[in-house]
């Protein structure tokens, strides 16, 4: 169980004063082999994001040959001062993050280290902007999505994990996680077996998906409606991403305070944790290659979804 790191953790997280510099220093002490913070300034504010790599026994950081997992917590940001006093609903995604590093920082501190690197990236802001939304506001952030993507999406990552609240919708409403079909170059594949496997077994109930549509995997600002930002990472990456929405059963406001129930952040942590011991051993696949390679043959690239489309 992660719930004493994800207590830890929401104690930095839940404060003004909340910064990255301060999340880095608990992560290193307990075992993180790298971490970096940078200092983002926005039109709309400035955030920390913070980047941890946990080594693996044959991770690729040390020469060997397992897979890296990536592990991205989506927010706008962890709270909306001076409009709304307190940590918001938006940031249970950096929170379950955060959490799923601190427990392999200590896992491999305590000697169960993983055969494959995890890199788990978010930021942290704790007075981010508010934006209009339907059919709840949504949280704003301080940066634009494709400086986002650029901090937090790393091209060592060869498959990503993607983390955010997604409260305010009428697709999946559920009281815990849900996980999407994995998506690859702008495609929306099969959802993957060994995933709902893991997520079963971590949940003890029949696996939740929610559905997405095509414009759910382009990127931000083509006027498109978007479930949230939940697959934005897809649009800046060829790595395959699924992603992992901490969900409820009534609509709730990312911007909303008293809205994170720790039950299913430790849920959505745990998962990732476990993800990541059967990715780097070869035992959890995000998609069958083999028909992915078909399925371009077929029907071609869909790489234009990556992008911002024809405007002219």
């Amino acid at each position: 169980m992660l719930f004493r790191q994800m207590l830890e953790l929401f104690d930095y997280l839940d404060k003004p004063s909340a910064c990255g510099e301060e999340v880095a220093a608990l992560l290193r002490e307990r075992g993180a082999d790298e971490v970096i913070v940078r200092r983002i300034e926005g039109d709309k504010g400035g955030t920390d994001n913070i980047k941890i790599l946990i080594k693996g026994s044959n991770g690729r950081s040390s020469g060997g040959s397992a897979p890296t997992l990536g592990i991205i917590g989506r927010l706008g940001g962890l709270g909306a001062r001076p409009e709304r006093i307190g940590f918001v609903s938006d940031g249970d995604g950096a929170l379950a993050a955060l959490t799923a590093a601190l427990k392999l920082a200590e896992m491999n501190r305590n000697g169960d280290v993983l055969p494959g690197d995890v890199l788990i990236a978010t930021h942290i802001c704790p007075d981010a902007p508010t934006q209009p939304h339907e059919p709840v506001p949504f949280m704003d952030s301080p940066i634009d999505m494709a400086l986002s993507n650029e901090t937090e999406v790393d091209e060592r990552m060869d498959a990503i994990l993607s983390i955010d609240t997604t409260k305010g919708n009428r697709v999946i409403n559920i009281n815990g996680f849900a996980i999407s079909p994995t998506v690859k170059e702008g495609y929306i594949l099969k959802i993957s077996n060994d995933i709902l496997d893991i997520m079963t077994t971590v949940t003890g109930k029949i696996p939740q998906v929610f559905a997405l549509s095509q414009q759910d995997i382009t990127p931000y600002g083509n006027d498109l409606y978007h479930l949230n930002s939940i697959l934005q990472p897809t649009t800046a990456t060829n790595a395959p991403v699924v992603g992992v929405a901490i969900t409820v059963s009534h609509m709730v406001a990312g911007c909303a305070t008293g809205a994170t129930h720790g039950v299913d952040v430790e849920a959505a942590s745990r998962f990732a944790v476990e993800v990541a011991k059967e990715y780097g051993a070869g035992k959890c696949r995000f998609y069958d290659e083999k028909e992915f390679a078909l399925l371009k043959k077929l029907y071609g690239s869909m790489n234009h979804f990556q992008t911002m489309g024809n405007h002219s």
